[in-house]
């Protein structure tokens, strides 16, 4: 058992908790408070003035599949054979010595969400790890977290060159319509041949696609241009699956829509180049019209595209462009457990939750204040 006491405790669901204590106990949080009582024989970790908050999760990435200082060609994380390949699991290509895990703990992030790419119109399922770890055993918290689908430009550059559908922004709805649709018959042929003891083979792609079907875990549409946004909302209230917005560039301009749909939006990379067409009205304002409005968000890097230790430099940018200090800490930490269906295990420091945390040497919305300690599950993983 470990104690960590006399902390500045910024707790995320319940105010902060100045000298508090923490006991974590097998990977778990056991007790947080200012009266905390410590077991005798625990490790006794004193962080006097020092600011203790979750660890700092990271909603939208390519961690592990975009590895640091491997040539981009080929490319790693699209399969662009095909613009329907539900088939893909993002599990099955990480690295776990990938230099970007190191890189994300030295910075205080403790778990990521890793993504196929957004070449094709559906491109196969993510996985929810944490960054530390030998092995995908080790770090795996989800294998499917959720169904990778984009609409805009990515799928049209790389599948109308190829003179197929789609080459157009009808195409990437037609696509994903029948890709839906196509799903839902998969599922209703397996249905009559359980019913009827009948030989049925299955198909992996719809047997990724059936969890999202089934409301388990959500179809996550990367989309920049406020028409993506209502063509992502339009499709998935027509097949009743639920859904996430990736990304969410032009989101401000469609804010209301979004507050009265409930939809949750990982928003960023914000402070990446506006590379393409469909960026040119990104900016911060973006994040504060969320915040007025109650949409819900979180912050992201896309790791690769803006490095995955700059995410508290997100942060510190947010605070700097009007967004309330508090709310840019919650959108990397509660707010990104609950985009990612996780918040009852992670996101804030609450007992029963993992024991991952940070230590910091002061605000860490102040990019210059670095992570003196890092925990996860538990476990003392990095200090400076």
């Amino acid at each position: 058992m470990k104690a960590i006491v006399n902390g500045r405790i910024w707790t995320m669901s319940a105010g902060e908790i100045p000298g508090g204590t923490i006991l974590l106990d097998r990977g778990r949080i056991v007790a947080v408070g200012s009266s905390v009582e410590v077991p005798p024989g625990a490790e006794v970790i004193d962080v006097s003035g020092a600011v203790v908050t979750p660890g700092f999760i990271d909603a939208h990435t390519h961690a592990g599949i975009c590895e640091e200082g491997v040539p981009e060609d080929p490319d790693p994380v699209n399969d662009a054979t095909d613009p329907i390949t539900m088939g893909l699991r993002a599990l099955d290509a990480i690295n776990p010595s990938d230099e970007a895990f190191r890189n994300a703990l030295s910075s205080g992030v403790t778990c990521v969400n890793v993504v196929p790419g957004s070449a094709n119109v559906v491109g196969g399922t993510g996985a929810v790890v944490k960054t530390w770890g030998s092995t995908m055993e080790d770090m795996l918290v989800l294998s499917h977290s959720g169904m990778k689908a984009a609409l805009g430009e990515n799928p049209m550059r790389v599948h109308g060159r190829k003179d197929r559908l789609p080459s157009t922004r009808m195409g990437n709805a037609y696509c994903l319509r029948k890709a839906l649709q196509d799903a839902v018959d998969y599922r209703e042929r397996k249905r009559s041949a359980a019913e009827k003891g009948e030989h049925f083979s299955l198909d992996l792609g719809f047997e990724n696609m059936l969890p999202v079907l089934e409301g388990r875990v959500p179809l996550r549409v990367h989309c920049h241009r406020a028409d993506d946004i209502c063509t992502a909302v339009r499709v998935c209230e027509e097949f009743k699956v639920p859904f996430t917005l990736e990304h969410g560039t032009e989101g401000h301009l469609v804010v209301e829509l979004l507050a009265s749909k409930g939809v949750s939006v990982a928003v960023g990379p914000t402070q990446s180049s506006k590379s393409k067409i469909e960026l040119r009205n990104k900016g911060w304002e973006t994040l504060v019209a969320f915040s007025r409005a109650g949409v819900r968000f979180c912050m992201i890097t896309d790791h690769p595209v803006i490095p995955i230790e700059t995410l508290q430099v997100a942060v510190s940018l947010a605070v700097r462009h009007g967004l309330e200090p508090l709310e840019a800490l919650r959108a990397v930490t509660i707010r990104a457990a609950e985009h990612l269906g996780l918040a009852h295990r992670m996101g804030s420091i609450q007992e029963g939750k993992d024991g991952d945390l940070v230590v910091w040497d002061g605000d860490p919305t102040d990019v210059r204040v670095a992570p003196r300690m890092v925990f996860v599950e538990g476990r003392l993983v990095y200090e400076a």
